[in-house]
């Protein structure tokens, strides 16, 4: 017997006692727009992913990709879970406008505040009201935002400084409100921010405080202007989505793993993960010596009669879908209000 061959039995019988690495039954993509150091990906996605792993045993494997590293842009993200270019994706819903019309209603001007307790309150209320708006996908979760505030080059200390002014917003209900603010409304996706405030294509952006610092926008502007209570002058609405052929090829087990990984309490996942964000946020613009406004009772109550035009456009547009547009107000407001009490 030639050395070779006792080398190959020898490896052969000792096989069996040689630990190995497994690989995983399934391997699904996750797909979004941020880099991985941004709030979200790095105290959402991966938390997210990891618990799945290991809850299946191994069996799943979670793949991250950010950046829109598997092509494509952010506001396509959503029919890339539907038609399976991808199997898991984070969006925001106003990337698509018109698309999720019940869901809109808690972008509403100053109709949340803190994100866990608002994404609560979000995903009772699609669950009892707007699943319909999911049906080509499966829903994992649906969230929100902070409150929301003006990220701006000039300061922004009341309602009139606003007007004319060139802003981005990230939704069709926020720019309408822009709109009724007195400012310019200029849309576009989250990661086209910074270059357009470096630019000077826009002079101010909504986004909340948990986002700049992936953004570098307390490096950019100087000025941040929030409002005095508990509410945000505006919200986003987001939605982690998997594949329905992705979650449908499952074993029974392993289905019950994202099962379990889905709904209320991973919509508190991604909004506890937005709340500790902001606090993140605040505290880098502080520490760069930026100008912290916050407006007072007098001024924020300015801007919400300001504001309150909003309603009344949203009613009449949903309206004309045959959609009940007080009434889901009504849902929303008192899931908010349960939520926001416990």
């Amino acid at each position: 017997m030639n050395t070779t061959r006792r080398t190959l039995l020898a490896a052969s019988a000792l096989a069996p006692f040689v630990p190995r690495a497994h690989a995983a039954d399934v391997t699904f993509r996750f797909h979004q727009m941020l880099p991985p150091q941004a709030t979200i990906p790095a105290k959402a996605i991966l938390p997210w992913g990891q618990k799945v792993e290991k809850e299946s045993g191994g069996r799943i494997k979670v793949q991250h990709f950010p950046t829109m590293q598997l092509g494509g842009r952010p506001p396509e993200l959503f029919d890339q879970a539907k038609d399976g270019v991808v199997d898991l994706i984070w969006t925001v819903l106003g990337y698509t406008p018109g698309r999720f019309p019940k869901s809109e209603v808690f972008e509403l001007p100053f109709s949340t505040g803190p994100a866990e307790a608002g994404s609560r309150a979000f995903q009772a209320y699609v669950e009892k009201n707007a699943m319909d708006e999911f049906k080509d996908v499966k829903l994992i979760c649906v969230h929100i935002h902070g409150p929301g505030l003006f990220h701006s080059k000039d300061p922004v200390r009341k309602l009139e400084d606003l007007k004319g002014m060139k802003v981005r917003g990230g939704s069709r209900v926020i720019n309408i409100m822009l709109e009724q603010l007195g400012a310019t409304p200029v849309g576009m996706p989250v990661p086209a921010v910074g270059e357009a405030l470096s630019k000077g294509v826009i002079s101010a952006t909504t986004i909340p405080w948990e986002v700049t610092p992936a953004l570098k926008v307390q490096q950019i502007v100087k000025n941040h202007t929030g409002f005095s209570g508990p509410k945000g002058l505006y919200t986003q609405t987001f939605a982690v989505a998997m594949n329905k052929g992705a979650y449908d090829k499952l074993p029974p087990d392993l289905k019950k793993v994202i099962d379990a990984n889905s709904g209320m309490e991973a919509a508190a996942l991604f909004g506890r993960a937005m709340d500790d964000g902001d606090k993140a946020g605040l505290e880098l613009a502080k520490k760069a010596g930026n100008n912290i406004i916050t407006l007072d009772a007098e001024e924020t109550a300015r801007w919400r009669r300001a504001a309150n035009g909003v309603r009344a456009v949203w009613f009449k547009e949903v309206g004309d879908k045959g959609l009940d547009g007080p009434k889901l107000a009504a849902e929303a407001e008192a899931f908010i209000t349960r939520y926001e009490k416990k």
